[in-house]
């Protein structure tokens, strides 16, 4: 029996969270798992709504239409920035529903991940064995985490980035496209690492670094 779902926010990175539901779906051998019921968005843009309509998905309303909907309603959040999904949790805390998880078909998790609620993992994403992420991380398209790394809540690992072993990310860390995190660095609560940086020593909190090696 399907499970009904919403997703939260209608930009780019929400309607790639669709392409996983969708995938999901098809791979299936008892049905759908998911029945999408429309997007939810403080403040879409005219374009992405156009963008929806095209899919053939509908626009909800603003978040706080979570209210009416059934208690057993699930969401998944796609939003991008780690900032930004907390502060949405956070306003969500009102009108608290269950956080879906979301592997697509073509990604590949090792048997032994401990996760959170509201994990969503791309197409292409690799994680490897004895990996620990928090609530509401996202391994974007082909990203890669290596063994026995240990991830905080509203983490971003964007596309093509790597993570390798021993690492341990802090809870609002994100990885740029493309970038490299060498074995056993630390990401600090709220790091940012540029597209296609090397980080070869740790970033502190709140911190921003870029270039080859990271600085």
């Amino acid at each position: 029996m399907a499970t009904d779902l919403v997703i939260v926010g209608c930009g780019g990175h929400g309607r790639e969270v669709l392409t996983i539901v969708h995938a999901i779906n098809k791979a299936s051998d008892h049905g759908p798992a998911w029945r999408i019921g429309g997007f939810v968005d403080d403040a879409p843009s005219e374009v992405n709504l156009k963008r929806l309509r095209a899919l053939g998905t509908d626009y909800l309303g603003r978040i706080d239409a979570l209210a009416t909907l059934p208690a057993e309603t699930h969401v998944a959040l796609g939003i991008g920035d780690p900032r930004g999904r907390q502060t949405v949790v956070d306003k969500m805390a009102a009108y608290p529903r269950p956080a879906a998880v979301l592997v697509h078909p073509d990604a590949t998790v090792g048997p032994d991940l401990v996760h959170g609620e509201g994990l969503l993992v791309f197409a292409g994403a690799r994680v490897t064995t004895n990996v620990v992420l928090g609530r509401h991380v996202h391994l974007n398209q082909n990203a890669t985490v290596g063994h026995d790394c240990v991830f905080g809540d509203f983490v971003s690992i964007n596309p093509l980035a790597a993570v390798s072993g021993g690492c341990r990310v802090d809870s609002g860390a994100l990885v740029g496209a493309g970038a490299v995190v060498l074995q056993q660095r630390h990401l600090a609560t709220g790091a940012t690492v540029g597209a296609a940086a090397c980080v070869v020593r740790d970033v502190p909190s709140h911190t921003v670094v870029k270039g080859v090696p990271a600085q």
